[in-house]
């Protein structure tokens, strides 16, 4: 029985997928979190959010984070194309993997592919229900689609998560009158 816990203990920490490692990046990301939603102030959420961000990428996998990587790079350089390979072939091969999906759901969004990029959003969500960025994104493709009450809702779950998104507080400004109606 002790070689076996020895050998399943081995292929966990040789795999990537240790338990204490896992805990801990989940602690790490949870702890951010809690400290990002009580920010006092934008520059600090900034800072906490790319803290966040960085705990979020990591897929526990020096291949699978070069995937994302190579994914991000090119559609920072508007390679849509490339992107999209990258990024499906990091999705494919880690379909549990949050953030892989989220780099996915950027890329048919510039690629004007809402569908698609609504569907990976809520693969996001679904692993990670706490990603204030797949929150942003669907309230942002669910206003340019006339979904306003859904929008607004998608907002105002990020600003739970993340308080101090000037970019949201003005988007919700903005739907306001059409979600709520206007007093006379």
């Amino acid at each position: 029985m002790r070689n076996y816990k020895s050998a399943v203990a081995a292929f966990l920490l040789t795999s990537g997928l240790g338990v204490g490692g896992l805990v801990a990046k989940e602690d790490v990301a949870a702890s951010l979190l809690q400290d990002l939603a009580q920010a006092e102030d934008e520059r600090a959420a900034d800072r906490l959010e790319r803290q966040v961000r960085q705990e979020w990428a990591k897929s526990g996998s020096a291949s699978l984070d070069l995937l994302l990587k190579r994914g991000q790079d090119a559609l920072d350089v508007d390679d849509v194309e490339a992107a999209m390979d990258h990024l499906t072939a990091l999705t494919d091969h880690a379909p549990d993997f949050a953030e892989g999906w989220h780099a996915l759901a950027l890329v048919y969004y510039r690629a004007d592919m809402f569908g698609p990029a609504t569907d990976a959003l809520e693969r996001t969500l679904a692993l990670n229900p706490q990603h204030f960025g797949a929150l942003r994104g669907l309230g942002a493709i669910l206003e340019q689609v006339d979904k306003p009450d859904l929008a607004y809702d998608a907002y105002s779950r990020v600003l739970t998560l993340r308080p101090h998104d000037s970019d949201v507080i003005e988007a919700m400004e903005r739907l306001e009158g059409r979600v709520t109606g206007t007093s006379l």
